[in-house]
């Protein structure tokens, strides 16, 4: 049956019924297109735990707003703004998402329209995304980069710069005005984009392959990669290898990215999805997560992982002992 032929229907109202039994009304309702659904306000039950009783004569289950955003990310929606209705109900709008964004893997057509190097350039897609307008990407961002104590004058080397977003964290965090930046990318108009936004002589942007390092780089107090390593083509061990035993100073720290998430019709969506697979699967992260954090104890790092969107793995050395060794320690 076509859509248009489908009769518009009253909302559903829901008072104290099982969160499964509104996840099945949607799911079968989102088969037309958007569903609305009347639900108790969030607000009432303001310190109380999903599934207790609240309203005027406790007859309603409260589910915090948090949940119903986390259950429109599981059906693939985006959750529109809630409207008040009456003292007791809100309602939520349930809109499924439209396509991945074109540079995902497996988007066959920004493979064959775009030149590898300017896949993520300035004139891409991708350059419409600001992740730290995102409270889930900027808030582990800001801690991974206070771990890292970075000395008077700190030499940071970004791979994947693209246009610098994440090195505007060194200035925005208290005593990291002086780093000197060193950034790494293969777009060339992603790298002007950077030298604008970074325009001070003490930082140096380079069109570069991360598999072929340009000598002379030197060594570093920090490096950090966001979301480039597992890009395909990169030999992301080979290179991790070479950044610990050519370029780290010896009490050098590093923050490693890994994407956990895709972008879909302008909204971001946990979940690691890698290509032919059509629901996300973290096997694979967790397995490089593994290696980084093993090869980086084998060489003196402390690790902490942190973040939800991008999973950010960050390693110390050389600082003074604060960590249990759940946080990862040499002797592993």
């Amino acid at each position: 049956m076509p859509r248009s032929s489908v009769p518009a229907e009253r909302p559903r109202r829901f008072h104290a019924e099982p969160l499964i039994l509104v996840l099945r009304h949607l799911e079968a309702a989102l088969a037309w297109g958007p569903v609305s659904i009347e639900v108790p306000d969030p607000d009432l039950g303001r310190g109380h735990y999903p599934g207790e009783q609240v309203g005027p004569q406790g007859g309603l289950l409260h589910r915090p707003l948090r949940s119903w955003c986390d259950l429109a990310e599981g059906l693939s929606c985006r959750l529109r703004t809630p409207r008040g209705l009456d003292d007791t109900h809100v309602l939520l709008t349930f809109e499924p998402l439209g396509a991945e964004a074109p540079w995902h893997a497996g988007s066959g057509e920004a493979e064959r329209s775009e030149s590898p190097q300017e896949r993520y350039g300035a004139a891409s897609d991708f350059a419409r995304v600001r992740k730290f307008e995102d409270a889930g990407f900027l808030l582990p961002w800001l801690e991974a980069v206070k771990r890292l104590r970075l000395p008077p004058g700190a030499r940071v080397l970004d791979l994947g710069v693209n246009r610098g977003d994440e090195l505007a964290a060194f200035e925005w965090v208290a005593g990291a005005q002086e780093v000197r930046f060193v950034g790494v990318d293969h777009s060339a108009s992603a790298l002007a984009e950077a030298r604008e936004a970074f325009a001070d002589a003490r930082h140096a942007f380079v069109q570069a392959d991360l598999n072929a390092l340009p000598a002379g780089l030197g060594r570093f107090d920090a490096v950090v990669s966001v979301g480039t390593l597992q890009s395909p083509g990169v030999d992301d061990r080979a290179l991790l290898r070479r950044l610990v035993q050519e370029h780290l100073e010896p009490r050098a720290s590093l923050v490693l990215g890994f994407p956990n998430s895709r972008f879909r019709d302008g909204e971001v969506v946990y979940g690691a999805r890698v290509r032919n697979l059509r629901e996300p699967d973290l096997s694979l992260l967790v397995k490089d997560l593994s290696f980084y954090r093993r090869y980086l104890h084998q060489h003196g790092f402390r690790t902490f992982l942190s973040g939800k969107y991008d999973l950010l793995l960050t390693a110390v050395r050389g600082q003074p002992s604060e960590a249990s060794d759940e946080s990862g320690s040499p002797q592993e």
